[in-house]
């Protein structure tokens, strides 16, 4: 899927520079950044906007007891 992503001159300048001196395209490394940091991405925005999903009252916090209890634990526990 082909996307357009806009740069500050200062990136460009750098990723043009990398790709120079590689010999390999910046299409690479800008996909080699999003596949390397795509996870951390996700977890941080991802608790943000859960966080902020709480304090605005819009999710439900329960105690570590009401959310054991719907895993049959002390039955696999021996």
């Amino acid at each position: 899927m082909p996307t357009s992503v806009r740069l500050p001159n200062e990136y460009e300048q750098r990723l043009d520079y990398l790709s120079r001196q590689t010999g390999r395209s910046k299409a690479f490394y800008i996909k080699q950044l999003i596949m390397d940091n795509l996870d951390d991405l996700e977890d941080v925005y991802l608790a943000e906007h859960r966080l902020e999903q709480l304090r605005q009252g819009n999710d439900e916090i329960i105690n570590s007891g009401e959310f054991w209890s719907g895993f049959d634990v002390e039955d696999q526990v021996s």
